[in-house]
This record gives structure tokens, sequence and C-alpha cells, in this order.
């Protein structure tokens, strides 16, 4: 075999066996995982069981030799030698660390899969993981919309269709294991993580990341929900600040999503949150960990650290004296494994289970989760290869060299389901007539103006590879087409002139530039004001992890160019390419139009134009309110009475746009409303339907949305709450009956003892637009007695739609 070759045999990592040697049970594939974990922990040392808990972070050679490990200053550097002859549990984005060409990546972990598991007694190879936020996070794949985008179609059968993509990209080039999604509720639009989050709803963003879960997981991969729980309800939005929310927020806002994902979507994996609440880590509560977590809920698979969250239990959070101490109240808690890794569950825990300190039963506990989740993906069946499926055609004697580009992590039909995704999330949140442009006759002369205007990656979350890895390797193409506003503008308006100018930065606080976009605004018939964020890490961009906001106005000088450009008179459509919803002051209510567009991936551009122009329908609704005033923070739509306008305080928290609202291109009418049950026992249900039609001369998807509202319960309410909702593409002149069953299970809530109860009295059932936009509204009741429940409750309302005769 010579140093170059692509791909080697199918052979027993543990070298050849002779054909009368008995099966170890736990090579067994007729035994169940559970039964072969069992089997070999009981053949384990000490040492060689804790290696199965943690990773080391590598990052994948580019000339296909093994990875190498990567350096961070969060942590001690790792020697493979010492490591590897215990075995070792996981591998840490060996390609989402450096930039690699993925299918001499592929030659990189294989070998790299081989070594591990010929260098322990027992061949166990390791779980490699990746991120895959929106894409696969690794050099030349697919960059997807962003999760506030996939909020924003309010479609999770397209959500799937994007995770099973994803999914089989990663395990294509050997990947097991993907961190995402995200099921942080927000609560402060201020945290600059809200890009990654779903929205601001607990129903939307349990429906929809329990739907992108079904996909990655229908493709092998483990999905892994994050972050368990309470990160976004940090105090002031700040990053990794203390979270200080009570019993009910937590039970009824935060833990709902996680609660629908474990029960409805096959999860293997969940990582703990970085935070505390009221004063307990996540990663050292065993009530959230065990007790919720597994005992209720009875999720079986891997609980992972968040990077680095185990030793902050000592250097942050200060309720570990040592890193040893700080493992077992990892362990102790619930924590099976330690990212992205070793520095606690290494010698601090042999130590400390030498002491006496840690049981080891803590530690067998953990270890027959990790081998039954290897046993699953088959890493330990006899005939496993480290050979991926997208090297399995490849010459085994072919040079390293020779694969670079054969492996296609963007293909065509990536691409094009990352434009459907992105036109889908595109929100239309103001309009007075201006859109849609005419194609075939556009404004002769448009302006666009703008710090996002020319901006390549202005589409792209943090999480992105351009942005998250590319951006420290700045010699290294971006490995997938990113074309940028203008590029689209032109191609979708090649008849008009279009003038560009950026008029400021992103964060920048200099104004030289006005004087520019203000004489092109001037001189237009149009002027497209191409505003929002850049995303990075740190502090390195205004959107995206450690990139917290003072406040929502618009970053850096934004607010004042958007003020000029209105101020020339010219008609302006704003366009935000945006991680967060920010206020737009006068633009509001002033601008020709607003487009918003929260990091619509590869495909953004294009699909914004075609929104423009009117070849795309907009369908997307919003997934987080759009506030009126930049300093109303925190607030959302999911707030109890005393959060919304008052005459006691001087501080209005009306968003200038709702959570759930969307302009189309056409008018509905909603009517007919039947309420066929109107009251119903506390363990009953309601049936109602309505009927929308589209009056407009063009098709046009319209949203559903069903909000619950209790006007009188035993604790504080939020004023009205989300609990279905339906999508509807009607041509013109089309109508459909829309019939939903509302169960009485969808009007629980946490009581006064901390239990989850219906109650009997009087509800509203409102068919609306938005959380604004009320249309319809059922008055119903529950009767009977007050009625416990608990994880096995219904969660969701079932729709029925019949399509509709013309009139």
């Amino acid at each position: 075999m010579t140093e170059n070759a692509a791909a080697e045999p199918h052979t027993d990592a543990t070298g050849p066996r002779r054909a009368e040697a008995p099966l170890p049970a736990w090579r067994d594939p007729a035994l169940s995982p559970e039964a072969r974990a069992d089997a070999l922990l009981r053949e384990m040392t000490l040492r060689e069981k804790i290696a199965q808990l943690f990773g080391v972070w590598v990052g994948a050679s580019d000339e296909g030799a093994d990875v190498a490990p990567h350096q961070h200053d969060m942590e001690e550097p790792v020697t493979l030698d010492e490591l590897l002859p215990h075995g070792l549990g996981q591998l840490t984005r060996p390609f989402g660390t450096v930039p690699v060409d993925p299918a001499v990546g592929a030659v990189s972990l294989m070998r790299t899969q081989r070594r591990i598991a010929a260098a322990n007694r027992f061949g166990i190879p390791a779980v490699a993981h990746e991120e895959c936020l929106a894409g696969f996070a690794a050099w030349g794949a697919t960059a997807y919309p962003v999760p506030l985008s996939w909020g924003a179609t309010f479609d999770p059968p397209l959500v799937r269709e994007m995770a099973a993509a994803i999914g089989r990209d990663m395990r294509a080039v050997g990947v097991h294991q993907g961190l995402a999604p995200v099921l942080d509720v927000v609560r402060d639009a201020r945290w600059g993580r809200v890009e990654e989050t779903i929205g601001e709803d607990p129903y939307l963003v349990g429906t929809i990341a329990t739907a992108y879960v079904q996909g990655l997981e229908s493709t092998g991969v483990v999905a892994t929900l994050k972050h368990f729980a309470g990160y976004s309800a940090s105090r002031a939005g700040r990053n990794l600040a203390p979270v200080g929310m009570g019993a009910r927020e937590q039970a009824d806002v935060i833990l709902p999503p996680f609660e629908m994902a474990v029960r409805e979507s096959g999860v293997r994996s969940v990582m703990h949150a970085y935070t505390d609440t009221d004063g307990i880590p996540s990663a050292a509560d065993d009530r959230l960990l065990t007790r919720l977590l597994r005992d209720t809920w009875g999720f079986s698979g891997t609980v992972v650290a968040d990077y680095f969250g185990i030793a902050f239990l000592k250097t942050l959070h200060a309720v570990a004296g040592t890193f040893g101490e700080a493992a077992g109240a990892a362990l102790a808690a619930g924590v099976d494994v330690e990212l992205p890794t070793v520095k606690t569950f290494g010698e601090p825990l042999l130590e400390s289970i030498a002491q006496g300190r840690v049981p080891e039963a803590l530690v067998d506990r953990a270890v027959r989760r990790v081998l039954a989740q290897k046993a699953q993906l088959g890493l330990l069946d006899p005939d496993w290869s480290p050979v991926p499926e997208a090297l399995r055609d490849a010459d085994p004697a072919a040079a390293v060299d020779t694969l670079r580009g054969t492996v296609d992590l963007d293909p065509p039909h990536n691409r094009s389901l990352a434009r459907r995704i992105a036109e889908r999330a595109v929100v239309l949140l103001r309009n007075d007539g201006t859109l849609p442009l005419d194609r075939g006759a556009p404004p002769r002369r448009i302006a666009l103006i703008g710090p996002n205007a020319e901006a390549p990656t202005a589409v792209l979350g943090c999480y992105a590879f351009p942005v998250h890895v590319g951006g420290q390797h700045p010699g290294v193409p971006l490995g997938i087409e990113l074309p940028t506003l203008r590029e689209a503008l032109e191609a979708e308006f090649p008849g008009g002139r279009l003038d560009v100018a950026p008029g400021s930065g992103i964060d920048a606080p200099g104004t030289e530039g006005f004087a520019e976009a203000v004489a092109l605004a001037r001189g237009a018939d149009l002027v497209v004001a191409a505003l929002g964020d850049r995303a990075g890490l740190f502090g390195r961009g205004t959107s995206g992890e450690g990139c917290d906001a003072q406040s929502l106005s618009l970053p850096g000088v934004q607010q004042q160019l958007l003020d000029a450009l209105l101020d020339t008179g010219t008609p302006v459509v704003v366009v935000l390419l945006a991680g967060r919803p920010y206020a737009l002051g006068r633009a509001a209510t002033e601008s020709a139009a607003i487009v918003q567009s929260f990091f619509p991936g590869e495909a953004g551009t294009t699909a914004v134009a075609s929104v423009l122009s009117g070849r795309t329908a907009p369908s997307g609704r919003l997934p987080v309110s759009v506030p009126r005033h930049p300093g109303a923070q925190p607030s959302t739509y999911l707030a109890a009475r005393l959060g919304h306008a008052s005459e006691v305080s001087s501080i209005d928290p009306t968003p200038a746009f709702g959570f759930g609202h969307g302009l189309t291109y056409t008018t509905f009418e909603w009517g007919d409303l039947v309420v066929e049950d109107g009251e119903a026992a506390t363990d009953g249900e309601f049936r109602l339907a309505c009927t929308v039609r589209n009056t407009g001369g063009r098709a046009g998807g319209e949203l559903v949305q069903l909000y619950l509202h209790d006007p009188v319960a035993s604790v504080v309410q939020p004023l009205q709450r989300l609990i279905g909702y339906v999508r509807l593409d009607l041509a013109a002149g089309q109508a459909a009956r829309v019939r939903v069953t509302v169960p009485a299970d969808l009007a629980s809530f946490t009581g006064r003892h901390g239990t989850r109860i219906v109650e009997p009295g009087e509800l509203e059932l409102r068919f609306s637009a938005s959380s604004t936009e009320p249309r319809l509204t059922a008055r119903v009741a529950l009767t009977g007695p007050v009625r416990q429940v608990d994880h096995r409750r219904r969660l969701h309302a079932e729709f029925t739609v019949t399509p509709l005769p013309p009139r």
C-alpha cells in the first residue's frame, strides 16, 4: 500500500480474523446495541472506558495525511500517540477546522480512523462530528439559509428535505454526528446568536427543529439538540450571561421544543447549554439532564458537552474547585462526552476516581451510552470499514491529488434546494405598491446603495464555512458561488441601469460616503437600500456568537444613511440581509417597501431579486417581531399583559411588524367561520373551520396561524400563543376550507404547584394572519375539573385543507 493510496480494502480494523474464531459478543450485530455495549464494557480497563468519553479537536490534511490536532487558546496540546492506544470517543470537526478539498479530507479522515482503530486493542473507531447549522460546515459545501430563515418558511417538510440533503453529504465523507439544530427560543433579540435560532415562539421552534432532526437522522447521521436549556434567556441578551427566568418560563417557553423533538424526531444526542439558571449550570444540573430528559421524557441517547462547557464549571461558574470536580459534577448530572477535546475527562477524572471522589459507576453509565450509539452506527460491526461512501469507487492505487474535485458537496440539487428555501423565507414587511418591479420594463435607473450591495458573504451566518473558518484563510477561495446583490439585480433586470455606492460600512462610524450615495439616489428612479449585518464570531461581526448588540438600531450609521436616502424623495426599497430584526425608524412607514431576509445562504441574493421582480411570490413570515423602537428590549410577542404597552410605562414595546407578519402580491379573504364543537371537557377537543380565498389576480401563499388566548387563568399567561399553523398555496380565485381539531391539551400550562394543568373556563381561538392581525375569532369553553397532564399530552392541532371549486 503506497502512501498516496486513495482508498483501501474493507478489512477488519483489528486485523485478519481466523474463520473459526468465535465472534465477540460486542461484535455481534444480532445482539441489541445495549447488550453489545455491556459485553464490551466488561472487557475494558478504566482508562479505556474513559477514553471513549472525550473527543480531540482535529483538522483534516489537505494532502490526505492523518488529521492533525487543532490547537486552541482554551485547550492544552494533545498528543495522539499517547491517547490512541486507549481508544478515542470522538473526532472534533475534521472538515470544519481548516479548508480542505472534500475528497482529500475524506482520505485524511479514513486514514485517521484506521489509525485509531488499529491503535486500541478492540479496534473501535471514533465518532466524527461536524457543525451543520446552515449546511455541512465544510469547504465547498452548500451554504443553506440560517435557522432564522427556516423559521420564516413555516414549512417543516421543506426543512426536513434540506436536513436530509445535509446528512447525505456528511455521511458520504465519513461524518457520523451533526451539532444541530438549535432549539433556543428567542427571548431578547440583542443576543448575537439569534440568527442560529428558529424564532421567538416555542411551537414554531419545535415543529421546524423536529423536522430538521427527522431529516438528518433519516440519513443515519446523529442529530444534536442544543442548547439544553435556557441559553437564549440570558440577561440583557449577552452571550453566556446568567439566566434569571422562573420555573414556569422554563417549563412553558424554553423546554417545549426540546420535549417535542425528543418525543417525535428520533434524536440521538443532546448538548447541554453553557449558562446557569438560578445558580445551577446546565452542565451540572441532574434535574435537567437526567430526571427530566431521561427519566421523564425517555431520552436514551448521549448527552455531549458544549465546547469547553465542563471546564467552565471551574473556570467560569466556580461551582468546582478542580477539573476533577468539574468532571465528576458533569458525569453525575448526566453528561456523557466531553467536547471538543480532553480537558477534564482525562487525568483529572482518573485522579478523582482513584481518590474515591467520583464513583466509577458514573463512568460505566456514560460509556454504556457511548458504546451503544457506536453499535447503532455500525462502528462495532465485524465488517466495519473506514472507507466512506464517497471513496468506495475510488482506485485504491490512485494518488491523492487525482481525487481533488471529485467529491461535490454543492451539487445542482443542493443549490436548487437552497434557492427554494431562500425564496420561501423572504419576508415582505411593507409595500406601497412599488413592488413587484416589472422585469420587462424596470425603473430606468436604480441606485443600489448600502454596505451589503457588493459583499458576497452578506448572505451567510457565522457558522457558514466561508465565515466561520474561511475568514481566517484569506487566500483560500470561498469554495461556493456567492453572487452579490448587485450581480443578482443585474441578472434579474438586464434592461435597467444600476448605479452602486456603499454609502457606509456595516458598523463603521464614518459618513463620508453619504454624499455620493445621496447624489446617486437623487438621480435614480428607485433606490434599493442594501443594509443589515456582517456575520462573525466574538466581536468580529455584528451578528453571530459573541456578537451581541447594545440596542436594535441598525449597526453603525446605517440608520442615518437610510434616513438620508428617504429625504431624497426617491422611492426607497429597503433590503435587509441580517441575522436579527432591527428597528428601522422612519422607514417602517415612509419607505416604498421593506424586504427582510435573514442570512439566506448561497442563493439568497437571487431569491431576493426574484421577489423584487415578482418572479417569485413572497410567502415568508416573521419568526421574530421587528421592533418599532430600538431600545424596547427584551420584548417578544409571547408576553403577558404587563409586557405590552401600558399607561404606567413610557416605553412602548409594540412592534413595527409582529411575529408571523408577511405580505404577498395578492389579497386573501377569510370567512365562513364555523365552530362545530364550542364546548369541550378538559380532556376533550374543539372543532372549527374557516374558508380562505385568494381574491387577487395572481397566485400566492397564505399562512393560517392559530392562536390561543386565555382571558382568565390561575397564573399569569401570555396574551396569546401560537398553537398551530398551516400553509396555503392558492391560485388566483382559488379557495380552501381549513378544518382544525384542537385538543384541550394545547390549553395546558404550568400551574401554581409546578404541574402542567388544563383548567376549565372560556378561551378564544383566533385564526390570524399574524400575532397582530386576527382574522376570525372563535369563543369556546372548557368544562369539568382541573386536569393534570404530563409529557404524554397531545402537542398538535390537526389541520385538514380541502380545495373548494371556484365561485
